[in-house]
């Protein structure tokens, strides 16, 4: 295996540790609308992602260095051609750490309403973003001879795209309501199991019909093993949370984010962003790569800093892993 497909692999796992991390953390920043009644359930809720977003965030920056410096044509093209969307997805995520930080710094009504209020707003919209974002890349874009996307905004507003969109966005709020059922005690967590019965359900059909027009269109066998697993471990999250079982339920939640993006970069590959012009004029992991030098370099950095950055977000969950409930919130929030 060459190193440019090394690291096209690597990417991919930086995107699936990314979903699978932030995916619950958008999902519960959406629930703090769907699920809590009151402040002091949004405050639980809140709580559950406190110590851990930020460090989840690390697997898109990460993401985003590696692709710039492994293939920076793919990063330039795709940086340009989604410029909006992107920039809309940034925008989201410094305001949404904004609105974490500065909820609490003021005890007026409207102030911690206005920061509820954005948190909910920059959860949804990322999540359902990254979907019509992945969707067009396995779909394929606009791109000339000249490596460079001759599209439109509009052009990524097609049905395939706007379906992932919807399948992120209530994949991760399921995912995020197992989540909020693992992490909480009390009436919310019994009303998290039952809202999550209820997402679980509508999730499974949505990701079906995508998974299976991804599978029909640009499938082959490997990327059909993956759809496969993504289902059945839906399917089993499910019934796991049914039973009352929520880690199982939210272990299989990760594995079917792990499977239905694997799927996605088993059908990219060897492409990077396919072009819906002209196959010749795709951008390839050896077109769009850096040289064996710089990939080189890369490994062995990753090979040194990866498990220690692993190890440390490991001990931070172990550290925070109890559940809490509005029995836990001061009076005075």
């Amino acid at each position: 295996m060459e190193l440019h497909d090394v690291w096209f692999v690597l990417i991919a796992v930086l995107w699936i540790g990314y979903f699978f991390l932030e995916g619950f953390d958008f999902g519960v920043g959406i629930l703090t609308k769907l699920l809590a009644r009151d402040r002091s359930e949004r405050r639980v809720l809140i709580n559950t992602i406190g110590p851990v977003w930020d460090g989840n965030e690390v697997w898109l920056l990460t993401a985003g260095g590696a692709t710039f410096a492994a293939f920076p044509e793919w990063y330039a093209t795709l940086f340009s051609g989604f410029y909006l969307p992107l920039l809309l997805i940034l925008v989201c995520l410094i305001v949404r750490g904004v609105a974490f930080e500065y909820r609490h710094k003021r005890t007026e009504e409207r102030w911690q309403t206005n920061w509820e209020h954005a948190i909910f707003w920059t959860s949804l919209l990322p999540a359902l973003l990254w979907g019509v974002a992945f969707g067009n890349i396995v779909r394929g874009v606009k791109i000339d001879e000249n490596k460079e996307y001759v599209g439109s905004f509009i052009d990524l507003l097609n049905p395939y795209a706007l379906l992932g969109g919807v399948v992120t966005l209530t994949l991760f709020t399921f995912h995020g309501t197992v989540f909020a059922a693992l992490k909480t005690v009390g009436d919310i967590r019994v009303r998290a199991r039952a809202l999550a019965l209820k997402l679980g359900l509508l999730t499974a059909v949505l990701a079906l019909v995508f998974l299976l027009w991804t599978q029909i269109s640009f499938g082959d066998g490997p990327s059909l093993v993956a759809m496969m697993v993504a289902v059945t471990a839906l399917v089993g999250a499910v019934g796991a949370i049914r039973a009352g079982r929520e880690g199982w339920s939210f272990a299989l939640s990760g594995v079917t984010i792990t499977a239905a993006v694997a799927m996605l970069f088993l059908t990219l590959f060897p492409n990077v962003m396919p072009s819906s012009l002209n196959d010749a004029w795709s951008l390839t992991v050896t077109n769009a790569s850096s040289s064996p030098y710089t990939l080189k370099i890369m490994t062995w950095c990753a090979g040194i800093a990866a498990p220690l950055v692993m190890l440390y977000q490991g001990w931070t969950y172990w550290v925070f892993r109890k559940r809490i409930g509005t029995q836990h919130i001061a009076d005075a929030h």
